[in-house]
């Protein structure tokens, strides 16, 4: 178990097919806010394209996320990249279009790729060896952490110093040039025993893996709360807002050094005890971004619940893994980047409602009760299902551990629902 299974010339392909995928999704938010933001009353504009393009990758990932066939996986994933590259391309050429017409652009650049991360995901742990998923993931956080630091710095530099529009031509430029990356890669992933899932049903699978949506959308829900209130709690704390920016890359950074070390070896532990453990080390580190006056203390603060984020985030992959079949994998890990998605979403109005009424510091603070309340939730749901499937197995006379049967906490184990 060590990053050097990871290291292959088909790993090195779909990374470069996810950057080119995933770095338009990253821009897509700030892309859309300078697209309009010299328009009368453009900064709400814009924001009502950010909210049109994060509700298409809301409908888009599960519904979509259902329909991926694991033998054909590259077919509908190039469909999914090539709708969103006329999305973003749309926006970035008609950009002085009626704002119906770009909220649909936006709409269909959001809902178009929203089913090709858990596509993508499913395929990068059918190029690596079964004993080193958790280094695949790991490396894939690792990436993804990147692309978020770089995405806002590209933005903000190509609209401000070139054109707005280009941002969102790059966006569409990126997604297409990955649709050639998949010919490169297999045309599908592990199908598993398709006709137990059909059996089964689709969405009674993908149902029965809720509490690993709920604790995985939020870590993500926490985080996007003290980045959204951050520029607030700066000012508070008399501190200057420009050094937001920073504070969030530092915070991507640990992001990246935390899914690095996590994939280092082997940790102790059920899935989800180490899952409740990261969370609640997060939701500290928070609570002290909010509570420390200084700024080298916030930052540092931030930073190491980064670290911890993407530990969980990884831990919840490997959950779903063991939840499902694998032939339901890709479907399962598009509706937890709905999950996700709708938990920033909600953060978002949850922010603004907050900062309404109470400092900033309390509303940092508030995202940190709701998140241990998700979190205890989460266990709480997968600690029952855990329990019944263990005495089903005893029902039909399989001992615990045996082949066919779940093996409590073990990353590799794929439980059969």
């Amino acid at each position: 178990m060590t990053y050097r299974d990871v290291a292959s010339k088909q790993v090195l392909i779909w990374a470069c097919t996810a950057v080119g995928s995933r770095m338009p999704v990253a821009m897509a938010p700030l892309a859309l806010v300078f697209l309009v933001r010299e328009r009368p009353g453009g900064y709400t504009l814009g924001a009502a394209l950010a909210a049109a393009y994060v509700i298409g990758e809301i409908i888009g990932a599960p519904v979509l996320g259902m329909r991926l066939d694991p033998a054909r996986g590259r077919r509908h994933l190039a469909v999914g990249l090539a709708g969103g590259a006329v999305g973003f391309a749309g926006l970035g050429v008609l950009a002085g279009a009626h704002p119906v017409v770009l909220g649909a652009f936006a709409f269909l650049a959001g809902a178009a790729p929203a089913a090709a991360a858990g596509g993508q995901r499913a395929l990068l742990t059918s190029l690596v060896p079964e004993r080193a998923v958790t280094q695949a993931l790991s490396a894939e956080s690792m990436l993804m952490s990147g692309v978020w630091a770089v995405s806002p710095v590209a933005v903000a530099g190509l609209a401000l110093g070139v054109a707005p529009r280009v941002p969102l031509l790059l966006g569409a430029a990126l997604m297409a040039s990955s649709i050639a990356g998949h010919w490169l890669l297999p045309a599908g992933w592990d199908k598993g025993d398709q006709d137990g899932e059909a059996g089964r049903g689709m969405l009674r699978v993908l149902i029965r893996a809720w509490p690993v949506y709920v604790t995985g959308a939020a870590s993500l829900t926490l985080l996007g709360l003290a980045e959204l209130t951050l520029p607030a709690l700066l000012e508070q704390r008399g501190i200057g807002v420009g050094w937001s920016g920073p504070m969030l890359a530092g915070l991507a950074v640990g992001a990246g050094v935390g899914a690095f070390l996590y994939g280092l070896r082997s940790w102790p532990g059920r899935l989800r005890t180490r899952s409740v453990v990261l969370m609640c080390g997060m939701s500290a580190f928070v609570s002290l971004t909010a509570l420390i006056p200084g700024a080298a203390g916030i930052a540092i603060a931030l930073t190491l619940a980064g670290t911890l984020q993407s530990g969980a985030l990884i831990t919840r992959n490997l959950s779903l893994r063991e939840a499902m079949p694998p032939g339901a994998l890709a479907a399962g890990y598009s509706v937890m980047y709905a999950a996700a998605g709708a938990g920033y979403a909600a953060t978002g109005s949850l922010a603004g409602g907050l900062l309404q009424v109470v400092a900033p510091s309390t509303a940092m603070l508030a995202g940190v009760v709701l998140t241990l309340l998700l979190t205890a939730l989460g266990w709480w749901g997968e600690a029952r299902r855990d329990g019944s499937s263990a005495a089903g197995d005893l029902d039909v006379g399989v001992a615990p551990g045996a082949e066919g049967a779940p093996i409590a906490g073990g990353c590799d184990a794929e439980r059969r629902l």
